[in-house]
């Protein structure tokens, strides 16, 4: 298996005037830290509006800014919002190409719909209709990385006549992409894309077997048509983090706040009715309850589905069984809540130590033999997706008027 670290930018109340920059720089020296660790990869969601849930609203700004910090962890949008309302296809496609290009090839594209009223609300885009949106915008934008130039698109959502879309990605012909899942249906979903998982969702192993099976079931079938360009079959699965030699140290540090990790997703993606700006989740939500109602009322936490709380032993025993299942990376929420930025790296230093070593001397034969068992149906799969279009060689973009404001001088002083 593979691990990778996934930031939601918690920031629970009461703030202080530097509260936010704080939590974008300590993410920052995390992600530089995890790159010299051997993590490989670090993912930022894109949320808007989930106030003191998630802070991480520009997610290409802050994986941008990680690509100067580091060397070869890749850097992964987990996801970006694909409703064209949200974010339109062109710039989607410019902006993963930049960051691409900037990281050096170690860029991952994820991708979804969003699922909350307080977003998808905001922006005048209805339930409804979310996944057609996502089902148009991915064309697009995978056309956009291939086609040069870009043959245009005439969809009921997306609409653009013919551009080059620049700068192109340097990985080719784009970067591995995914999307978000929840439940069972959505690894079927992303195998039929031709997608990896991003599970979301907290599995205990013999579930996750039963998901995963379906997944490369499908990924094997003639159902899988790839959304893009190449086919990325693998399926990320997500577990708390915090390491430390001493159990009861590990619970202290972070069992209050995964607990509030957990109730602060499901107020926003249903049981809650926000009021903007003035809500304080961590009151409402117990993020102060004592550790030993929390532990009472949360003792699941370290065990099956959530066991990354604890000594490297435990960990490492229930890291096996996801293994075994066939998960292919585990994503580790190490930062939510109010946990200590100092806590957290130390938990990444351990964790890397004494947990990792033993997962990655597998990964790479598993990988292989992966690879090779998978490598007809991917060739079958990439045969059904439409090839790349090209432009009528007579098309050229309409002239338009000079602007009335520009003097003629001007011009012919330029």
């Amino acid at each position: 298996m593979r691990f990778g670290l996934f930031y939601e930018l918690q920031l629970p109340r009461p703030w202080r005037p530097d509260s936010e920059l704080r939590i974008v720089h300590d993410t920052l020296t995390q992600i530089e830290l995890a790159d010299r660790l051997g993590f490989d990869y670090a993912w930022a969601v894109e949320h808007h509006f989930l106030e003191e849930y998630s802070h991480c609203s520009a997610p290409e700004v802050l994986l941008g800014a990680a690509s100067q910090r580091t060397e070869r962890i890749r850097l992964g949008h987990g996801i970006m919002v694909l409703p064209p309302g949200i974010n339109a296809p062109a710039r989607v496609a410019e902006r993963i190409g930049m960051l691409d290009l900037l990281c050096n090839g170690r860029a991952e594209f994820g991708t979804g719909e969003s699922s909350t009223e307080v977003e998808l609300g905001a922006f005048g885009i209805e339930m409804s209709a979310k996944r057609a949106q996502w089902r148009e915008s991915i064309d697009a934008v995978t056309r956009m990385f291939v086609e040069e130039p870009f043959a245009g698109y005439d969809g009921t959502y997306v609409q653009m006549p013919p551009r080059n879309i620049v700068p192109k990605p340097l990985q080719k012909p784009h970067p591995p992409m995914w999307t978000a899942c929840s439940k069972r249906e959505s690894l079927t979903h992303a195998a039929r894309h031709g997608l990896g998982a991003l599970t979301f969702s907290f599995v205990a192993p013999d579930e996750a077997e039963k998901w995963i099976g379906d997944y490369y079931a499908t990924i094997e079938s003639e159902e899988c048509v790839p959304a893009g360009y190449s086919v990325n079959p693998q399926v990320a699965m997500t577990l708390y983090l915090m390491c430390h030699e001493d159990e009861a140290t590990a619970r202290e540090r972070g069992l209050a706040d995964h607990r509030f990790f957990a109730r602060s997703l499901a107020y926003y993606w249903g049981l809650g009715s926000h009021v903007p700006g003035k809500g304080d989740l961590a009151r409402d939500l117990g993020l102060d309850t004592p550790r030993d109602q929390v532990d009472k009322e949360f003792p699941a936490v370290l065990e099956g589905a959530y066991s990354g709380i604890g000594t490297p032993e435990q960990i490492r025993r229930t890291l096996r069984e996801y293994e075994a299942a066939g998960v292919d990376q585990i994503l580790l929420i190490a930062q939510s809540g109010r946990i200590k930025h100092e806590h957290i790296c130390s938990s990444m230093e351990l964790f890397a130590r004494e947990v990792m070593p033993e997962f990655a001397e597998r990964h790479e034969s598993a990988e292989l033999a992966k690879a090779k068992r998978l490598a007809p149906a991917i060739e079958a799969a990439l045969a059904r997706r439409t090839a790349a279009r090209e432009v009528d060689p007579e098309y050229r973009v309409p002239r338009t008027a000079m602007p009335t404001a520009l003097p003629r001088s001007a011009v012919q002083k330029g």
